[in-house]
């Protein structure tokens, strides 16, 4: 596995189950099309696996880590404010037809539309 995994929140916040909204704040996911790198630990594997079903999810790079770096307005915060996917995406149909689920090493291809 990579070091990193790159997890992009598509679902918005109405209509979701307490526990997956609690979830998506523990991996700071707090708005739509905001995306976080975290590190594939048992724990965030396990927080992954539960809102597999409203995110987007993958092995990233480190290329893309760095396009992603460079777009952050603010060094700061431990998170990435993306744009809308350009040419848009289906966003209630799981990968490979949609965008849910994991995307493997794929999701660079994803993060493209969205910079």
């Amino acid at each position: 596995m990579s070091e990193k995994i790159c997890v992009i929140r598509i679902a918005g916040r109405v209509g979701l189950d307490r526990d997956i909204k609690e979830t998506m704040k523990r991996l700071n996911l707090k708005r739509k099309y905001s995306c976080v790198l975290v590190k594939p630990t048992k724990e965030n594997l396990g927080m992954i696996n539960r809102i597999r079903d409203f995110v987007a999810f993958g092995e990233i790079d480190q290329e893309t880590e760095k396009k992603l770096n460079e777009k952050r307005k603010t060094q700061i915060k431990n998170f990435y404010r993306l744009h809308p996917p350009r040419g848009g995406i289906k966003t209630k149909i799981h990968y490979p037809k949609g965008v849910l689920g994991n995307h493997g090493n794929k999701i660079k291809e994803l993060v493209e539309k969205m910079l």
